[in-house]
């Protein structure tokens, strides 16, 4: 039996088929402007969506993404390092194919695909504001405003559109600044791309002003592993230069002014520094009392970065909300990688360790993403660009390696997703000291060989059994089975990937022992 419909909907059916004379055709999905929030150097630790035990920080805007959308738990990067991460995240693809390896003398190929020129291509507008880092000139970007280099925290030197110009003001403040004035001035007729990069809180962790003194001299507590000795591990964990103890400069620690601040801004800055500096001094600290303080003072510092960052997110939510924007808008909140705050006894990033591999992710899509939600699969920065192509209805090339992660954010997780990584980090000798080393990493183990001209060593880690990977479980018989189904995989990988057998000249910055039949 044929169901009869009413007339006035069988006409607005046909209507919305065009089926209708004078009718107009359905229209097309409003596509989603992309609002991709970016720090570096910003520990997952840091974040009070994730609940680190420590209690660190409260980061109410960076939690809202999350709490309106999706934070992931395991998201990884390829290379733990501000400028490879970065690429991979234009590209959607590991180093050894965007030919961004390190920080010391890569430079990115702006001619390259990236995301955002796709984007442009579509009917875009897009931006970059802030931190680029990747030594030559954005490309895809209709506005770009850049720090040069890594960049400083006050009155800094920026680049706009090629031309050099110099502002006076907190960078983390001034980058929010730029970008909503862009967004402010964009075309509104069409979607946007807004990438705003900030510095913060990357070394020498220097904080605004109006966060001086934002913890009331608290006391944090301290990681388990902050007098870590690296017993029962290789020679890399113990032969490295990034220390809390030992690597801190007195600029890292505040026991010398930035350069470059106003006469008015050094006034504020004395005021607080000072007297505690001259009672460190007084104290004349040695030892394990001398970790404390400087880890203490680390906190403080890294954390009131933290929180202009946090600012800086709610002052753009803020803006979505006061627009009409919010409900058509995908914001993205993440960094370039991970960092350690203390965990043991470091600070900086680099290593395939939990808190270096693991960078911070959230994301808000109304409608699409359910708010409150969370997800363990392993994710990377990778993933990203085909995440916003296809959310923004563009085409995937098949060339990138990264994966969408739109099934996920629609709570669909595909039965192929991945269920291991590969990682490769290649900067050595300088910065920090920290040897060559690639692996494999699934939910439950890491298999890792650390490699160079006087190391050649592999390890294993269980971080069901060890979670804060203090021993390397490799040479236990009961691992055996273990150790050889990861090197099957980890060959797998690497072959999937198109991982190279030598290392390009130049991409360790010295030539460490060739990497030839690695997985042996």
């Amino acid at each position: 039996m044929i169901r009869k419909l009413p007339w006035a909907c069988l006409l607005g059916w046909l209507g919305g088929m065009g089926l209708v004379p004078g009718s107009a055709p359905a229209a097309e999905p409003k596509r989603p402007n992309i609002v991709f929030l970016f720090s570096d150097d910003h520990a997952y630790q840091a974040i009070s969506a994730y609940n680190d035990p420590r209690k660190l920080i409260e980061t109410p805007s960076i939690d809202r993404i999350g709490r309106q959308g999706m934070r992931f738990d395991r998201c990884l990067v390829p290379n733990s390092i501000c400028g490879p991460s970065r690429a991979s995240i234009l590209t959607g693809k590991y180093s050894h194919i965007n030919g961004f390896y390190n920080n010391s003398n890569s430079r990115f190929d702006g001619s390259q695909p990236t995301f955002p020129k796709m984007l442009q291509g579509a009917g875009y507008q897009t931006a970059m504001i802030g931190k680029w880092h990747l030594v030559s000139e954005p490309t895809g970007f209709d506005e770009w405003h850049i720090l040069p280099g890594q960049g400083v925290y006050y009155n800094p030197p920026m680049i706009h559109n090629g031309k050099r110009v110099k502002h006076q003001g907190y960078t983390t403040d001034l980058i929010t600044d730029f970008s909503l004035d862009w967004l402010k001035a964009r075309d509104k007729s069409k979607p946007f791309l807004l990438m705003c990069q900030h510095k913060a809180p990357h070394r020498d962790w220097e904080p605004p002003l109006r966060h001086l003194g934002h913890n009331g001299d608290r006391v944090y507590p301290e990681p388990s592993t902050l007098f870590d000795n690296y017993e029962g591990r290789g020679k890399a964990e113990s032969d490295q230069q990034m220390t809390i103890a030992e690597t801190m400069t007195p600029g890292d620690l505040k026991l010398v002014p930035p350069n470059g601040l106003t006469s008015e801004q050094k006034k504020t800055w004395d005021a607080y520094y000072e007297p505690r500096n001259a009672a460190f001094r007084s104290a004349k600290l040695e030892g394990p009392d001398l970790v404390r303080w400087k880890y203490q003072r680390y906190m403080h510092d890294y954390l009131g970065c933290v929180k202009a960052v946090d600012d800086s997110v709610g002052r753009i939510l803020q803006f979505l909300d006061d627009e009409g924007l919010a409900e058509n808008t995908i914001v993205v909140y993440s960094s370039d990688q991970g960092f350690y705050l203390g965990e043991h006894g470091w600070f900086d990033k680099r290593w395939i360790f939990e808190e270096s591999l693991r960078t911070p992710l959230l994301v808000r899509w109304p409608g699409v993403t359910k708010p409150g939600t969370s997800t363990a699969q392993i994710v990377a920065n990778i993933d990203f660009a085909p995440t916003l192509l296809e959310a923004a209805g563009q085409p995937i090339p098949p060339d990138i390696q990264g994966k969408s992660l739109v099934p996920i954010l629609k709570g669909e997780t595909p039965a192929d997703w991945r269920k291991s990584f590969y990682y490769e980090y290649y900067e050595y000798p300088q910065p920090h000291h920290v040897r060559p080393h690639y692996g494999v990493v699934t939910e439950r183990y890491k298999l890792v060989r650390f490699y160079g001209s006087d190391v050649d060593e592999w390890e294993l880690f269980d971080l069901k059994t060890d979670p804060q990977e203090l021993r390397n479980a490799i040479n236990a018989p009961a691992n055996a089975p273990v150790v050889a189904e990861l090197k099957r995989e980890l060959t797998r990988l690497r072959t999937e990937l198109k991982v190279p057998d030598q290392i390009p000249e130049g991409a360790t910055g010295q030539s460490p022992a060739p990497r030839s039949k690695q997985a042996r």
